[in-house]
């Protein structure tokens, strides 16, 4: 696939990567030239220096047959202009612009053929805010994605002490749990991916990837580590896009403080928000934290805009008492080094919004995909379409699919029934199969087995 990438930045550069692993044309603009040498350096990939919106450098860029045009640079106007000259001019299939500004998203019909005709639209700080939520809703958890709607999980999260599968093999859980149908995807061990099978013994300190359906979530991370109690009093350091959406989504059921530096922005959130306290102070200051009771509080979350502060304010609350920290870390260099430390999760923007573009990238009919482990595992939601002829997946058992190496199934959803993998299983048409993809190089088998022959049609 031929794609231009507007905008040399962390997700640009990061998304870069993903696809020139995959074997995917790539052509990457900026107006930045040490990013784009940066990026060429270690990716074989094109670069183009540029104003990303304008005509000659988009055709410089290779606009005239490129199959898709993802503009993530850091100006709304400039990705909105460029998807409208990539459509008017160069009739790119598909367009991807990142926004930011609630003030577009929110007006209906701006987004169409007759004003900008934009396919898919990223709205960074949404997805960042759905990713915490769902953090929150599951204490204990590192990483939980949505397939299906909601219907079913994908969850991650770290083996301690006193969960009663630890040092047990994996086919434990259905004598322990008989009435509970879930299985283990995935298990990273001192950062080695094992593909689990039936006799795996599951160690403390083991990274777990399961899948259940949603009601069967808690259950079976009871089994993995001391259930959590769920959170009640949060504390958001940062009243910026992302602060603000958090307090809103949280607040009709949580205790929810914010803290934010600029006065201004203070009156505008109280002004926003219903329930949430809001406070005018440094999200760093030890006095400040002490007088709101910080060591009483379930969870800090620091999302200002710097890292180094959210770094610094997350350390001193967790000393203060605080039960957990989740800090949001735009450098991605700095998200495996403070991690499990004094900072339980470190949320990477890029990496989750990475996961969000996936899914319009992938070939195949792909109703979603996430970036896991700092994008070197994937997992896909496909959906099986054909029949027994012209598909290599319709009609077959599970234990008769040839899957790439690494690469297991954990679940398939039926007609709005979940169906946890296990081999007698036949898949139909339209199931919607959930894949666990361990070595991301391998994405391109699976999106072949996926795709539907010419006897199809």
């Amino acid at each position: 696939m031929k794609i231009i990438i507007l905008g040399a930045g962390q997700v640009g550069g990061t998304l870069a990567e993903h696809l020139a692993i995959e074997a995917n044309d790539v052509t990457v603009v900026d107006k930045d030239p040490a990013r784009l040498r940066a990026l060429q350096d270690r990716l074989d990939i094109s670069t183009v220096y540029g104003e990303a919106s304008y005509p000659s450098v988009l055709r410089q860029a290779g606009s005239d047959d490129a199959d898709m045009l993802i503009a993530v640079t850091s100006s709304d106007e400039v990705n909105m202009v460029a998807c409208q000259i990539a459509f008017t001019l160069f009739k790119t299939p598909t367009k991807i612009s990142r926004v930011r500004t609630s003030d577009y998203i929110s007006k209906k019909g701006l987004f169409c053929t007759e004003a900008f005709p934009i396919d898919v639209i990223i709205s960074p700080e949404q997805v960042v805010t759905e990713h915490i939520a769902r953090l929150i809703e599951y204490p204990g958890a590192l990483q939980v994605l949505d397939f299906s709607l909601g219907l079913v999980r994908l969850v991650g999260i770290k083996a301690t002490k006193g969960g009663p599968l630890i040092n047990h093999e994996i086919s434990y859980l259905r004598q322990h749990l008989p009435h509970i149908d879930t299985r283990v995807a995935a298990v990273y061990r001192k950062r080695r991916a094992i593909i689990p099978q039936g006799d795996t013994v599951i160690q403390e300190d083991d990274e777990v990837f399961f899948i259940a359906a949603k009601d069967h979530i808690r259950k079976v991370m009871s089994e993995l580590q001391p259930l959590e109690k769920p959170y009640k009093r949060i504390i958001i350091a940062g009243g910026g896009n992302i602060g603000a959406r958090l307090a809103a989504m949280l607040e009709g059921n949580y205790q929810v403080k914010i803290i934010e530096r600029t006065r201004e922005r203070c009156i505008q959130l109280s002004e926003q928000l219903d329930k949430t306290i809001v406070l005018h102070g440094n999200g760093a200051n030890k006095d400040l934290l002490m007088e709101e009771n910080i060591e009483d509080t379930d969870i800090f979350c620091a999302l200002t805009n710097d890292d180094e502060a959210n770094i610094m304010a997350s350390m001193l609350a967790k000393r203060l008492g605080v039960r957990k920290v989740m800090t949001l870390i735009n450098n991605p260099d700095y998200v495996d080094l403070i991690q499990g430390g004094e900072i339980d999760i470190a949320i990477s923007p890029q990496q989750t919004t990475i996961g969000s573009l996936l899914t319009h990238i992938r070939r195949g009919d792909v109703a979603s995909a996430h970036s896991l482990r700092r994008g070197a595992a994937e997992t896909i939601e496909a959906i099986a379409h054909g029949d027994h002829r012209s598909s290599k997946v319709v009609g077959k058992r599970l234990d008769e699919i040839s899957l790439p190496p690494g690469s297991t199934i954990g679940a398939i959803v039926r007609r709005g029934e979940v169906l946890i993998a296990h081999d007698h299983i036949r898949i139909q048409p339209d199931d919607h199969v959930i894949l666990f993809v361990v070595d991301k190089r391998r994405i391109p088998d699976v999106e072949r087995l996926f795709q539907v022959g010419l006897a199809f049609f």
